[in-house]
């Protein structure tokens, strides 16, 4: 026998599973905690890769200076001069010679470190990333960090790093085996310089071997960071009930509010002129004070149940009742409850108020 009708149930609801993409508040709290996608591979590579191109430009008067520096230094002269001086003195100079000719690329180095950071995270301040937490010294998670899955990757990412440095350094070597082979007879100033030139295209090349490989980590970084923030389908019925509220408590907190707008219309019903109706279907209350009101105003109406009860409310304090059926629809479609009656309903209204007012009449 057949089913007569058949249910069909999202399990992934109840399963939990985070098959959903992160909402915008999911992004913004971790990146709050410092929880970004970011490659610490591409600074370096990119850093690295600066260098060497700054040390292939500036190669030739890097090295003049260097060897200047060196032939003074070592000279008798000076040697005699400054340990004359004292030991310190020599070697502040020789730390600040040094550094007027290093210090240019731990320059370059952390400018780039920082113009790529910013280019990958932007600003980012986290004071909840540096907090101690006990539990990063905890021995049990420390061992299942170890031998999870993200070291494993992270484990064959340095692997595969090191044989591309390997394979990009012996092609290197290869391809300049007769300049080696030639630096054991030159002089020692030519052998020097040949070595520089092998160790810049040497550095080039792994720098751009490493920088190839940190984009790719790059976008498996990212790739990472979007799986690990994503959501279940409750986690984000859950936030929605915390930044917009449970459904059911707004449903509540909407039905009283026009509870109390409902009380309040009926309390304004006594002090009304007249109750225009359709007879059955719509009721207008107007109210026309010449001492307060500078025309006649809409103080309630309703449709159906509501519209029975302002006849009720109007019956129980002696308010007329005039039936009109084409100016009650409109009141009713055109005009809100506070406001005063449009230009266009002045002529009905005034024969409706006209004709209320004579019923008031002694006869």
């Amino acid at each position: 026998m057949k089913p007569l009708y058949t249910l069909s149930v999202d399990l992934q609801f109840f399963a939990g599973e985070k098959t959903e993409k992160a909402t915008p508040r999911k992004r913004e709290d971790s990146r709050k905690k410092g929880q970004v996608a970011k490659s610490a591979d591409l600074t370096g590579a990119f850093a690295l890769f600066a260098m060497f191109l700054m040390l292939s430009f500036l190669g030739p008067y890097l090295g003049k200076q260097l060897f200047s520096v060196t032939k003074e230094l070592l000279g008798p002269s000076y040697l005699l001069f400054d340990l004359s001086n004292g030991l310190s003195g020599m070697l502040t100079d020789l730390l600040l010679r040094v550094g007027l000719i290093v210090g240019p690329f731990f320059a370059v180095a952390v400018v780039f470190g920082i113009l790529i950071n910013y280019l990958q995270i932007g600003t980012l301040f986290s004071a909840e990333a540096i907090q101690p937490k006990l539990e990063r010294i905890d021995p049990i998670k420390g061992v299942k960090r170890i031998i999870s899955m993200k070291a494993v990757v992270e484990f064959l990412k340095s692997l595969f790093k090191l044989l591309i440095i390997l394979t990009t350094a012996v092609a290197v070597l290869w391809q300049n085996q007769k300049e080696l082979s030639r630096m054991a007879v030159e002089h020692i100033r030519e052998s020097v310089i040949a070595l520089a030139h092998i160790t810049i295209e040497l550095g080039l090349w792994v720098s751009v071997a490493l920088l190839a490989l940190a984009l790719l980590d790059f976008f498996y970084q990212r790739f990472d960071f979007e799986k690990s923030i994503r959501m279940s389908k409750q986690d984000i019925k859950d936030e929605y009930k915390n930044s917009e509220g449970d459904p059911l408590i707004k449903s509540k907190i909407k039905q009283q509010q026009r509870e109390m707008a409902m009380r309040r219309m009926m309390q304004e019903i006594p002090n009304a002129d007249v109750v225009i109706t359709n007879p059955t279907h719509y009721a207008v209350v107007i109210r026309y004070d010449d001492t307060k009101d500078f025309a006649p105003l809409v103080v309630a109406k309703g449709v159906d149940r509501v519209a029975f009860n302002i006849r009720d409310v109007a019956k129980e304090h002696d308010i007329p009742i005039v039936e009109n059926k084409p100016l009650a629809r409109a009141l009713y479609a055109q005009m809100d409850i506070g406001e005063v009656v449009d230009e266009s309903f002045y002529q009905a209204i005034a024969e409706v108020l006209a004709f209320v007012y004579q019923l008031k009449q002694p006869s």
